[in-house]
């Protein structure tokens, strides 16, 4: 197996208020005539937002509804950015988790949760390299 990922797929409880949310925060998804399930791209994988039921169905799992334990991050190219993405994602309807703030780690950082409850670190890492494409570059 290649070290990568593809695809990460957020179980929602309601498609249209997630695709709404994420709208608001300016992605869009890639028109494809599926209106149970919605693709985005986004810098080199893709991340789907599909009915919670269904994908537990699809994975074979037990869906109890508590957190997976999975938070995903979005990187930034400043603190001022992280504050920038934290206040859309709060105007979009976020709830704030962590407000920005200086990390242990020698970073910046601050935690919006979606309405499916889906937390998102919005992080600029000092020590990593973010390219013009918005992948990001670990190590030399």
């Amino acid at each position: 197996m290649e070290q990568r990922v593809s695809v990460i797929t957020l179980g929602v409880a309601d498609v249209g208020r997630a695709v709404d949310f994420y709208r608001a925060l300016g992605w869009e998804p890639v028109p494809d005539g599926n209106d149970d399930v919605f693709f985005f791209a986004a810098g080199g994988l893709v991340v789907a937002l599909w009915g919670r039921e269904q994908l537990a169905e699809d994975s074979i799992v037990s869906d109890n509804g508590g957190w997976g334990g999975v938070t995903l991050a979005h990187n930034v190219r400043s603190p001022t950015d992280v504050d920038a993405v934290i206040e859309q994602a709060r105007s979009a309807g976020a709830r704030i988790g962590r407000e920005p703030a200086a990390t242990f780690w020698g970073g910046y950082s601050g935690v919006f949760v979606d309405p499916d409850g889906h937390p998102w670190e919005v992080a600029h890492n000092p020590g990593w390299t973010l390219e013009a494409d918005g992948s990001v570059r670990i190590g030399a």
